[in-house]
């Protein structure tokens, strides 16, 4: 009777055993399927899923996690109140220079990198389904022109404009998105003020660096309201201008 009594006890042991580990191995199941949903739905904080544009490792990474967090907190406080906003309207959205230093380099590319962020994470803390990377927006707006543009920039400092020089060939500037005209129009008169500046410089036998330029600085020459998008427009405009001064400097 005793031996029997000591097996039942073991058995039961056995049996308690063998739930608990089901029960563990279905838990871990279930965290794993819906990490792996999650990932699928949205970025968030894995910077790798994001775009590269280029600038140092620490302007990325800053722009991308104070957008990031500004975004979310917005996103999360729309909820609470039920209402879904055009997160392009917030002022952290436009200003987009939030933990920006100089010492991480270019403001204009830091911006952009803290807007994309702040878009994904209000959408996310929103609840609303996050587009995947074949959807992104800067994708339409044809991120490989720009990307090419980033990595010929410093090529054109190094006296190496000659093999990149754009001309008024606008088909081949980059392509960030806004109207034909906006587009066209900033070019244009960043071309014309930059050439005039080179062509100033060389005949003074200078070179000076295009960027400390006031119009190059303001890239508002030209600019109206009606047109669009005012930081879109400074962006072709100092696109147009740095070409333009490089053409003129060399005796375009």
């Amino acid at each position: 009777m005793k031996i029997r009594h000591i097996e039942k006890k073991i058995a039961g042991v056995i049996l308690g055993f063998a739930l608990l580990f089901c029960i563990g191995i279905g838990s871990s199941a279930h965290v794993r399927a819906r990490s792996t949903n999650d990932g699928q739905d949205r970025r968030g904080r894995n910077w790798d899923g994001y775009p590269n544009w280029g600038g140092s490792f620490d302007l990325r990474q800053t722009a991308l996690n104070a957008g990031y967090n500004e975004g979310t907190k917005e996103g999360n406080n729309d909820r609470a109140r039920g209402k879904h906003s055009n997160y392009q309207d917030f002022s952290a959205y436009q200003k987009a220079t939030k933990d920006y230093n100089s010492r991480l380099g270019d403001r204009e590319l830091y911006r952009r990198y803290f807007r994309e962020a702040f878009g994904r994470g209000y959408e996310t803390a929103f609840g609303v389904q996050v587009r995947n990377d074949g959807d992104n927006r800067d994708q339409n707006r044809n991120d490989n022109r720009d990307q090419n543009r980033n990595d010929n920039r410093d090529q054109n400092r190094n006296d190496n404009r000659d093999q990149n020089r754009r001309g008024r060939n606008w088909d081949r500037y980059g392509s960030y998105g806004g109207s034909y005209e906006l587009r066209q129009t900033a070019l244009n008169a960043g071309y014309n003020e930059g050439i005039k500046e080179g062509r100033n410089d060389r005949r003074r036998g200078r070179s000076s660096d295009f960027r400390n330029f006031s119009a190059y600085q303001k890239a508002t020459q030209d600019y109206s309201s009606r047109l669009g998008d005012k930081e879109l427009y400074r962006r072709y405009y100092r696109e147009g201008f740095e070409n333009g001064y490089g053409d003129g400097y060399n005796g375009g």
